[in-house]
């Protein structure tokens, strides 16, 4: 097998690794914003998601009651969210904000006592044949569980929200929520439901990363990672195919940065080497998610990539929406 097909083997199964937690929480926001919701507390529910992940398996010895509990607590996070924005109609910016610095903070004062303790884990898990598939076997099969369960969940969400009752109630609600009401569709709970489900999925998405991806707690671990998948959910205009695609590729692009790290750069010129340094090339996706959002931000570009109308807007059957 020559060296570059073995090199692209090893990126992408990395990419498929590290992109999954990314993905989770993609996801999740694509629900939470395709109700209306505009929830920025992605990173804080991974950190406090990746924390109870880790305290769970200690306690019950199962990675499998982590991940669970992992779910809960993004979800129980992402409530107070729901009830500020939705019940309160409070500014969802500013809400999601403070989600994620409460989150960042609670998870570091909590989790002090339990840095770098190993704890229960999710092995990798070869799928018997499909684990021998030239190329394919080494980066779709040679995973552990909480990657095989989102292969599952990126076309589940795709033909939830694109293929059934529910997912046209969903959209109905995010872009013209007095419309819905109209119709007979309980905007209030529609908005709470995915919000709650939205959370618990960055729970899980924080759990991945603790209990499989990098295993054990470390403060502030998502390094970012929050951010990113709320970029993700723009430049997939809000699509989970898309949104896969984005996270594997950032996923992909981490390991490169790893890789680069032990390349002879020498005889190359000095523009070309601070260009591969590892701390360029770490600070390319983020500034990327910066762009993004930045340009998202106006009106015409939201219309023109698919944004939800009613995203961020508060809304109450009197003044059917503001």
């Amino acid at each position: 097998m020559p060296d570059i097909f073995v090199f692209v083997t090893i990126i992408l199964s990395a990419g498929v690794a590290a992109g999954t937690p990314i993905l989770y929480g993609a996801v999740g926001e694509i629900f939470t914003e395709r109700s209306g919701i505009l929830n920025l507390g992605v990173e804080g529910m991974m950190l406090v998601g990746a924390l109870t992940g880790v305290v769970a398996s200690l306690a019950t010895g199962s990675a499998w009651v982590g991940a669970l509990a992992g779910m809960a607590a993004g979800g129980l996070l992402s409530l107070i969210h729901a009830f500020i924005s939705i019940t309160l109609r409070g500014d969802q910016v500013v809400s999601g904000l403070a989600l994620t610095i409460f989150g960042a903070g609670l998870s570091a004062f909590l989790g002090f006592p339990y840095v770098n303790v190993p704890a229960p884990r999710f092995s990798a898990l070869p799928i018997p044949v499909l684990e021998d598939i030239p190329f394919l076997g080494p980066v779709l099969f040679q995973q552990d569980m909480t990657v095989y369960i989102c292969f599952a969940l990126v076309p589940l969400a795709w033909f939830w929200i694109n293929r059934t009752r529910p997912g046209l109630h969903l959209r109905a609600v995010g872009e013209n929520p007095a419309a819905a009401d109209s119709l007979g569709v309980n905007v209030v709970l529609t908005r709470y439901v995915y919000t709650v489900f939205g959370g618990a999925l960055c729970g899980l998405g924080g759990a991945s990363l603790s209990l499989a991806y990098a295993p054990g707690w470390i403060e502030n671990m998502t390094a970012g990672w929050g951010w990113i998948a709320i970029g993700l959910v723009i430049f997939a205009a809000w699509d989970p195919w898309r949104a896969a695609l984005g996270a594997y590729l950032f996923g992909s692009i981490s390991r490169v940065v790893f890789d680069v790290q032990m390349m002879p750069t020498g005889g190359l010129p000095q523009l070309v080497r601070i260009l591969l340094t590892p701390e360029f090339l770490r600070m390319m996706p983020y500034a990327a998610v910066i762009i993004i959002l930045v340009l998202a931000s106006r009106e015409a570009v939201r219309k023109r990539i698919g944004a939800p109308a009613a995203l961020a807007v508060p809304y109450t059957r009197e003044e059917g929406g503001r």
